[in-house]
């Protein structure tokens, strides 16, 4: 008795959904003026597809972003929990980025020569995450791209493994699910695929030991990719086990393992390898080491690179698929210097772990107090809530538990009362300049929205 979780009326979802983006639109009508300009040159409205994302029915045009504020063209400002969905966890603007670029900019941004900045970072990723040797890239796309490409030309082997649902930016081999029968497909909805994905990669569900064994036996894989824990399809966390076990099995198949910090940096300065002691033969990191400045690194233990230079078959300076002109410039190097010297420390980690337990804890509280059918789950200084009573242990769980309209109508209602958080997916990041008021108007606001949807 009394423990019953409620029934949300989905008629009710709607109308709410409704009723929010008459406000939305009302009350933005600057931006709803340069949506109604951009579509006349840009596709789709936008300078990038997925900004069209926002649940407003039309997105907020950015005007000044400043730690973890964010003022829209109408003159609005937000609690900025999306933080540029990562890229922006140093916070926006931070003052030692900020001087650092201004500082580099007069002093020349490219010029295909390596820099001091360059040699500092490189030690510093390697004091935080332990891997010796580091080159540097603009996305953590192009990193996770050129990573597989030297994976497969140390193994001389054809094949990549990932995990179905995975994130890794735009690498083509990644865009591979498993369907509701367990068998390999192109994602839904990918672009243009050159080739069929399921001829390059394996998948393999999250936390299936047994299926990455199987997957490897055949001794075609060069490498897995992966990332500590789901992070693009809510976040799920490995099992205890999990981590060791894949490390176990691809040393004994003679198939790398790398891992993708892009989001799990959140976990701590050397990101998840570090908190939890991982062991990886590469690693990748993009978005959030540049402080807002377009930079990413892969990094690998000595004993590879050495084989990776000793490689006589391969153009590593030219056109063998690897690096790009603008590839570890002064500019992106300068601002990850700042941002990791000065910015997004430990000291800056412990607290910003602490607000995401602060923000985590009044989540929980609404959702048991209103007896929602829904979890909440925290990696570090990210969190992020889905629509069903238990967390996904699989990426195949996780997207059936996807819920487009109440994701919508939580992302526009937070909007609408000064709010953001990532529109892909319901996460919320926390940044050095945010503050325990921050996370205490979230959770007003959210459980504002589980009153009303639970009345």
């Amino acid at each position: 008795m009394g423990t019953a979780l409620v029934t949300i009326d989905r008629g009710w979802v709607r109308e709410l959904l409704a009723r929010e983006r008459e406000r939305f639109a009302a009350e933005h009508p600057r931006s709803r003026e340069l949506y109604a300009r951009s579509r006349g040159s840009l596709v789709g409205g936008v300078p990038m597809s997925w900004m069209t994302m926002w649940a407003g029915g039309f997105p907020l045009f950015l005007e000044d972003a400043r730690g973890a504020r964010v003022v829209d063209a109408d003159g609005r400002e937000y609690v900025d929990l999306c933080l540029g969905d990562t890229g922006a966890m140093a916070g926006h603007a931070p003052e030692p980025v900020s001087a650092a670029v201004s500082e580099r900019v007069r002093r020349g941004v490219t010029a295909m020569l390596p820099t001091e900045d360059a040699a500092w970072v490189g030690e510093e990723l390697t004091r935080r995450f332990g891997l010796e040797r580091w080159q540097f890239a603009l996305t953590a796309t192009d990193a996770n791209r050129w990573a597989l490409r030297l994976a497969r030309a140390l193994t001389r082997r054809p094949k990549v493994l990932v995990f179905s649902y995975c994130y890794h930016g735009t690498v083509d081999e990644t865009f591979v699910v498993l369907d509701e029968r367990g068998r390999p497909r192109s994602r839904p909805g990918n672009v243009g695929p050159a080739v069929d994905p399921t001829l390059t990669t394996e998948v393999v569900e999250w936390n299936d030991l047994d299926g990455v064994e199987r997957a490897l036996a055949g001794g075609e894989v060069a490498c897995v990719l992966t990332e500590p824990a789901l992070t693009n399809i809510g976040i799920v966390p490995p099992e205890p086990g999990f981590h060791e076990g894949l490390r176990e099995l691809t040393r004994g198949a003679g198939t790398l393992l790398a891992i993708d910090e892009t989001h799990t940096f959140s976990s701590g300065p050397g990101g998840y390898t570090a908190a939890h002691g991982l062991e990886p033969d590469l690693l990748t990191i993009g978005k959030a080491i540049g402080g807002g400045v377009p930079v990413a690194a892969y990094g690998m233990s000595a004993e590879l690179a050495e084989r990776v230079l000793a490689l006589e078959d391969v153009d590593l300076e030219d056109v063998g698929g690897v690096g790009g002109t603008l590839a570890g410039n002064a500019l992106s190097l300068a601002a990850a210097r700042a941002t990791l010297g000065e910015v997004l420390t430990e000291a800056a980690f412990e607290r910003m772990i602490a607000l995401a337990g602060r923000f985590t804890a009044g989540v929980e509280r609404t959702i048991a107090e209103r007896r929602l059918p829904w979890h909440v789950v925290r990696l570090g200084a990210r969190a992020e809530y889905r629509f069903r009573p238990e967390p996904p242990r699989t990426g195949g769980e996780a997207a059936a538990a996807s819920d487009p309209e109440l994701d919508a109508l939580l992302h526009v209602y937070l909007m609408n009362r000064g709010i953001l958080i990532t529109p892909f997916h319901n996460m919320a990041l926390m940044c050095p300049a945010t503050t325990e008021a921050d996370v205490d108007r979230h959770t007003e606001l959210f459980a504002h929205a589980a009153a009303e949807l639970a009345a």
